[in-house]
């Protein structure tokens, strides 16, 4: 790895391309098709990806659901309104939370008639002790809790609408405070369709909280801190990658995540690791990084100074295509960006998608 200034992975985008909710129905979002290799691009309708899958490929997805992480709730001694996004449980009743405006370890905090006291600080979370179990505390989310929707997205939308809105239609493990947004784009339909043709799917689970949506704040971006974030494959799942990889198949990971957890599971030989089926990663891919696992990628158009525009930079790029990252504007991914922008596709969660291999 090398020293790589956050300004080399800057682009401009037109406000009114964030799109505030998804293509309906979902598999008619546009799909921008990427060859890393010769570099042409071209332009689909997201259905039309049967026609690039077949009996050689898997596609490898994260069933992660999204829970109700975002409340609102009072300062014991003042009243003040507080918001909170609970990322994660580190110890029975724990949790970190972010919070706005920040709170001191010692504020106690009411929610309905649930008190909960801040006990310390981790890094820019605050520590919660809730003194309640994780199921009871799911309970407590479920009934007062938001959908933890990107501040960019302007959504007039109700709550029991946003929930079904903002999850894959194959969520499963809950667990996550954003959605694995690349999954957004498949229906049951089109699932099934892929089944059909021959198309192997599997699924692995990775909870996205502040390691996949923090910005990067630092000059040089290797020196931006990755938070770890908690992974789980069935060994079932991944024997079947594994024999998959060893007769040559082709494997798309659907989104950022399931491509973090793939690679940071696999080794030097390009097979799973089984002995590190669960844990937790930090893995930072960015240019100069040598793919082991993954063939190809569908995932979304991503925001400036985000971790996922260097995870992008690196697939398309050396060692990966036959091409030294120079900067995003002038890799073949910035310039897929550069098009899509003059092509009016519709940028981040519920945005377009691109199928990049």
């Amino acid at each position: 790895m090398f020293k790589m200034l956050i300004s080399k992975f800057d682009y401009t985008l037109p406000k009114n391309l964030i799109a505030n909710s998804p293509a309906k129905p979902r598999d008619h979002s546009r799909l921008m098709i990427i060859d890393g290799k010769s570099g042409k691009i071209t332009h689909q309708r997201f259905f039309e990806i049967e026609k690039y899958l077949g009996d050689n490929d898997i596609l490898v997805l994260n069933m992660t659901k999204v829970f109700p992480a975002r409340i609102f709730a009072k300062k014991v001694a003042t009243g003040g309104k507080v918001e909170m996004l609970f990322i994660e449980e580190i110890k029975p009743g724990i949790w970190t939370a972010l919070t706005h405006p920040g709170l001191k370890p010692g504020t106690d905090i009411a929610l309905g008639k649930q008190l909960f006291n801040v006990t310390g600080q981790k890094d820019v979370s605050a520590i919660i002790d809730t003194h309640l179990t994780k199921g009871e505390m799911m309970t407590l989310l479920t009934k007062y809790g938001h959908t933890p929707l990107p501040p960019y997205i302007e959504s007039r939308q109700k709550e029991s609408s946003l929930r079904k809105e903002y999850q894959t239609v194959y969520a499963k493990l809950v667990g996550s405070v954003a959605a694995p947004t690349a999954g957004f784009h498949f229906t049951e339909k089109l699932l099934s369709k892929l089944k059909k043709n021959g198309v192997q799917i599997e699924y692995v689970t990775l909870h996205v909280g502040l390691g996949t949506f923090t910005p990067i704040k630092v000059k040089n971006i290797e020196d931006h801190p990755m938070h770890s974030e908690e992974y789980f494959i069935d060994e079932i799942t991944a024997e079947r990658l594994n024999e998959a990889k060893k007769k040559g198949k082709r494997m798309i990971s659907v989104g950022t995540t399931s491509t973090r957890t793939l690679e940071s599971v696999s080794d030097k030989n390009g097979q799973l690791n089984l002995k590190k089926l669960s844990g937790s990663t930090d893995i930072f891919i960015r240019p100069g990084y040598k793919f082991r696992f993954i063939d190809g990628l569908i995932t979304n158009f991503h925001l400036p100074h985000s971790t996922l525009i260097p995870l992008v930079s690196a697939f398309t790029s050396y060692p990966n295509t036959n091409k030294k990252f120079k900067s995003f504007k002038t890799s073949l991914i910035g310039k897929a960006y550069i098009e899509a922008i003059k092509e009016r596709y519709r940028f981040y969660s519920f945005g377009d998608a691109c199928f990049i291999f």
